[in-house]
């Protein structure tokens, strides 16, 4: 253990293996944001746009100018964003917006690009799936890297600030209003088409941004729990906690048993448990992040 008392010693730092590690991060953050514009590029030009299907936010916007006025759409792409891009930067953050600043400009020259390129596909339920599917993956990419494509995440997260309404809650507001745009615009047979597609491009993006592996916490409350603990370790090679309770109505002293998963393991959990017990409490939660601890996987022999 580190004594608090004493100063650290500096002389364990080495600056330059720290900003080499720092530039390739920032390398790969570049990366994965331009690769991430050109997928959403893709999606666009190649699946949904062709086929009259709109996204939400600003991206919705511009695809119904576009469709109105004839022009290119990755210029309301950029130009509308620019605003917002100005607000992010001086409310959020520099690095939010250089990123953000990055994405937007390749997701619109990709939208230029590609414009001239025939659409991959003509039907429309093929068109709605995979451009959901590649809208969200790109997106995805992009947010997980620090940035973003399109303005309305920036003006919520600062309306959030000032009022009851939670940022997804803002966003999904919006977005009302452009689908509802979008109906009138496109039919609402299109209308609905892009519902669906906004709908499976949200669920990529929270695959692509925490993973098949999602970590869960869980908590769980039985009489057995000695032996739920020790299969969870060997059957699942995971290791938990042991924590005293007391029950609020019985007054009864309660083992619980507290571990961290993955979304991919819950189900063999849960059959853990029902084997020793049946009438076991337990709470399954979503977690955004784990860090510490022996959260790594032991090998199962």
């Amino acid at each position: 253990m580190v004594d608090s008392n004493q100063p650290p010693d500096l002389s364990t730092f080495v600056p330059i293996k720290h900003g080499r590690r720092s530039l390739k991060s920032t390398i790969l953050r570049t990366l994965l944001i331009v690769l991430g514009a050109m997928i959403v590029a893709v999606a666009l030009e190649l699946f949904l746009v062709p086929n009259n299907i709109t996204d939400g936010g600003i991206t919705g916007i511009s695809i119904i100018l576009s469709y109105i006025t004839k022009w290119q759409l990755g210029l309301f792409l950029f130009v509308i964003n620019i605003p917002f891009l100005i607000i992010g930067y001086k409310q959020i953050g520099k690095t939010f917006a250089l990123s953000t600043l990055l994405g937007i400009t390749v997701m619109s020259i990709g939208t230029f690009l590609l414009h001239p390129v025939e659409a991959f596909v003509k039907e429309t339920v093929l068109a709605f799936v995979f451009g959901g599917m590649f809208l969200g993956l790109g997106t995805g990419l992009v947010l997980r890297s620090g940035g973003s494509l399109d303005g309305t995440e920036i003006i919520a997260i600062l309306l959030s600030r000032r009022s009851i309404f939670s940022v997804g809650e803002i966003v999904m507001i919006i977005n009302v209003f452009i689908l509802c745009g979008a109906g009138f615009v496109f039919g609402w047979d299109r209308a609905m088409y892009s519902i669906i597609a906004y709908y499976i491009a949200t669920k990529v993006i929270d695959i692509t941004i925490d993973g098949l592996d999602q970590s869960k916490s869980v908590w769980i409350i039985s009489d057995r729990i000695q032996d739920i603990g020790d299969a969870i370790i060997h059957r699942l090679g995971r290791t938990v906690t042991y924590l005293s309770g007391e029950g609020g109505f019985s007054g009864e002293e309660k083992k619980v048993i507290f571990c961290v998963i993955t979304r991919l393991e819950e189900a063999k959990l849960k059959e853990i448990v029902n084997h020793f017990d049946e009438t076991a409490f337990m709470a399954v939660g979503n977690i955004h992040d784990v860090k510490g601890g022996r959260f790594k996987k032991k090998d199962i022999h």
